[in-house]
């Protein structure tokens, strides 16, 4: 038989409820996201400034042909004498342009169709679940392939797009899924009985309790799209003639680089990868210890227990027992 611990002697003192606004922080909190924040961040603004501050044009041909990193070339250079520093400054833009356009529209895709098909139910819910499923079987990599064989010019939103058309089904069946939990809710039917109508009653009532799973299914979506994106280039499929992370690899491997022993070639786009991943990992992890209590750290959690060697706490009645030992229970007493 458990009983609740109330001996103050076995309990640590339980703090004080937190501000509203610190509980709304609480997910910036978390080791984690700071850390996948920050790495974000530093690659957000590599992006933004990334073709103003590298030292050299990436097209630009040189002399200095597979040199290892030096003062005039921190990355080395190419076979023709490219600065890979410029590359992969240039290159990162590019990256992260298709990855948050596709996640974003794979977000809008997944929201209107997924959320609508778990509110109105019936036929309309038939409808759309059906529609959900048809997407869900398409596969996206060989999709993209065959438009990039019959377009000329594949342009990073071309991608974006195909990915993001190909993508959004399965956060529609996890959005449906939590909203056919929280249309019968006791505010949902509250607000239903006031007159309020359907669609504000999703926008105003439904959509807040789903932000956080929503922020999920869109960094992952952002992940993928990444490395699909990085994928395409390095195959060959994207335009090879505009830098990214992917096209480094590309020109990397098929002039051979690993053969010659030109690791400054690969490894620095390997490494951004790496660590753009990463960030967006620690990210995703970080609202899943937002969502889910089972899941936070001891950052995150309200009261701890510290137990005393040999020592079981019980709850107190003041009154001796059948067994004569003060502040417990017999079983007949506890039934």
């Amino acid at each position: 038989m458990s009983v609740a611990a109330t001996d103050p002697a076995a309990l640590d003192e339980v703090p004080a409820p937190a501000p509203a606004g610190r509980a709304r922080l609480r997910f910036l909190r978390g080791g984690k996201t700071r850390t996948g924040l920050l790495i974000l961040a530093f690659f957000a603004l590599i992006a933004v400034i990334g073709p103003w501050i590298a030292p050299y044009d990436p097209d630009a041909m040189s002399d200095q042909l597979l040199q290892p990193p030096s003062a005039d070339h921190w990355f080395g250079t190419t076979h023709t004498g490219q600065d890979v520093l410029s590359q992969i400054l240039v290159g990162t833009r590019g990256v992260l342009l298709v990855g948050f356009i596709a996640g974003f529209l794979a977000t809008v895709l997944s929201v209107l169709i997924g959320v609508s098909a778990g509110f109105l139910g019936g036929a309309a819910d038939e409808i759309l679940s059906m529609f959900s499923n048809v997407f869900l079987v398409i596969p996206g990599l060989p999709l993209i392939i065959i438009i990039a064989s019959f377009v000329e010019n594949t342009t990073d939103l071309v991608i974006a797009s195909v990915i993001a058309l190909t993508s959004w089904a399965w956060g529609s069946r996890v959005l449906r899924a939590q909203t056919l939990s929280l249309r019968r809710r006791d505010y949902v039917e509250a607000a239903r009985a006031t007159g309020e109508s359907t669609w504000r009653i999703i926008i105003f009532e439904v959509m807040p309790n789903l932000t956080a799973v929503i922020a999920s299914g869109f960094v992952g979506t952002v992940i993928f799209a990444i490395l699909s994106e990085i994928t395409l280039a390095f195959i060959g499929v994207a335009d090879i003639s505009h830098w990214n992370w992917g096209t480094v690899l590309f020109w990397a491997q098929s002039n051979q680089a690993l053969a010659q022993g030109a690791w400054w070639w690969f490894v620095p786009a390997g490494l951004c990868i790496a660590l753009l991943g990463t960030a967006l990992a620690l990210i995703n992890f970080g609202i899943d210890e937002f969502v889910n209590p089972r899941l936070r750290t001891a950052s995150g959690a309200s009261r701890k227990v510290r137990m005393r060697v040999g020592f079981t706490p019980v709850a107190r009645t003041g009154t001796p027992t059948q067994s004569g030992i003060p502040g417990t229970r017999s079983k007949e007493q506890s039934e």
